[in-house]
């Protein structure tokens, strides 16, 4: 069975996905969700957990935030290094939400409008603060100021993965995310049949 593995930093990465992968992924291949409670955790765990993993045909992604860390591409090397650790660097994709996956949610407000039941948002994508939400300091905030409280961290994240735009290019970290789903996907396809 070829199995695309998702390692996550929490469970709203895991609800956003589950809406948004029915739309894109490939049916030949199956999504797995391993969310975990926090970066610390996911950091901690992922050892283990990439060595433990015996489908051969299974490919894997690890998603977190960027959060406060300085330099992104620091993240990314640790990360890296732990899937090399694991003897699964080869079949291990590692993507950093710059700063956080909420800023996936911001660079489409039409899709957050259309997942929260909410009007004009989408108009407001052309202001400066939205042109470019990687850059934001505190996107999970921006967004429940946004949307005056009504985006909650799972129940939102899955209503709107259901309308996000996978074509949406305005979050470089989301675009590279999308990117690195299909490299994944179209290797996979390539695999032979188990």
């Amino acid at each position: 069975m070829k199995e695309l593995v998702f390692l996550l930093e929490e469970e709203s990465a895991k609800a956003m996905l589950e809406s948004l992968l029915p739309r894109i992924l490939h049916p030949d291949i199956r999504p797995r969700y391993v969310p975990f409670e926090g970066k610390q955790d996911l950091e901690r765990q992922m050892v283990r957990r990439l060595r433990g993993y015996a489908n051969p045909h299974a490919r894997f992604i690890v998603l977190r935030d960027q959060d406060s860390a300085p330099d992104c591409g620091a993240v990314k090397e640790k990360l890296i290094e732990r899937c090399q650790e694991a003897g699964k660097a080869g079949k291990t994709l590692v993507r950093i939400a710059c700063t956080e996956l909420q800023a996936f949610y911001l660079a489409d407000l039409r899709a957050v409008e259309q997942g929260l039941g909410l009007d004009k948002l989408a108009s407001q994508q052309g202001s400066a603060k939205f042109r470019y939400p990687d850059g934001l300091a505190n996107p999970s905030k921006e967004l429940t100021t946004l949307t005056a409280g009504e985006y909650q961290k799972v129940s939102g994240s899955r209503s709107i993965g259901r309308f996000l735009d996978p074509a949406n290019e305005r979050s470089p970290s989301f675009r590279s995310f999308i990117k690195g789903i299909r490299r994944m996907e179209s290797e996979m396809l390539a695999l032979p049949d188990a």
